[in-house]
């Protein structure tokens, strides 16, 4: 019998709460979301809360693809948003943002390089999870800018006052093997690693949990818990 999405998610993240930056194990926090999909007690511990960062805008910016014309390698972002007793919920808004593979955030001046990208909205977008509580979002590898490792934004809003907000990370050696070509390799490596981020650290979230290749594209996927 064929997985359902919710199934094919769980079957996929059956690793990713033990899977942590710096090594951490899944830890709890008091924010309002938590990371999904390991086995026993880890199924529904909390994601990190985190940072929006700077570069957050409030757009209506309802799609699946947020690639923007962008050159990158192709990327799936699934993101899972479950209750607290790890059933999903449906109709809840999420918000995905990240930088091109320069670096560059679009919607603001003073970019890396002196570029002023106002006005332009590459690499965001809005989706409302369907009855498996899943949305995914069709994209590219982000790049990195100084200070800070190779991450994306998000936003669960279960309503129009609450919200959790994080980062998702991906792992080390699929970012090196990424970078190393076109055309992330004109910048070089990146200046932080996952285990050197600040804000990574003050808050350890797990990692992606990452399938596929660079000649076809890859796959994100993240269960993220709203309470």
């Amino acid at each position: 019998m064929p997985l359902t999405r919710r199934e094919f998610g769980r079957s996929v993240l059956a690793g990713v709460a033990t899977t942590t930056l710096a090594g951490a194990g899944a830890c709890s926090s008091s924010g309002g979301a938590a990371a999904g999909g390991g086995n026993g007690g880890n199924a529904c511990t909390l994601y990190p809360q985190q940072t929006a960062g700077p570069f957050y805008i409030d757009l209506d910016l309802l799609r699946r693809d947020i690639t923007g014309g962008k050159a990158g390698t192709p990327l799936s972002i699934v993101v899972q948003v479950q209750s607290t007793d790890c059933a999903p919920l449906k109709d809840v808004v999420v918000d995905l943002w990240h930088c091109d593979a320069e670096g560059v955030y679009s919607g603001f001046d003073g970019q890396l390089g002196g570029l002023d990208t106002t006005g332009e909205t590459f690499l965001r977008g809005t989706q409302v999870t369907d009855a498996d509580g899943i949305v995914e979002f069709a994209s590219i590898y982000p790049g990195w800018y100084p200070g800070r490792t190779t991450h994306m934004h998000f936003k669960v809003h279960t309503s129009s006052t609450t919200e959790a907000t994080s980062q998702l990370y991906f792992p080390e050696d699929l970012t090196a093997e990424i970078y190393s070509m076109p055309p992330y390799d004109v910048r070089g490596p990146k200046d932080t690693a996952n285990a050197g981020d600040g804000i990574a650290r003050a808050n350890p979230a797990p990692l992606a949990m990452v399938t596929g290749d660079a000649a076809s594209g890859f796959v994100a996927t993240i269960v993220v818990t709203v309470a």
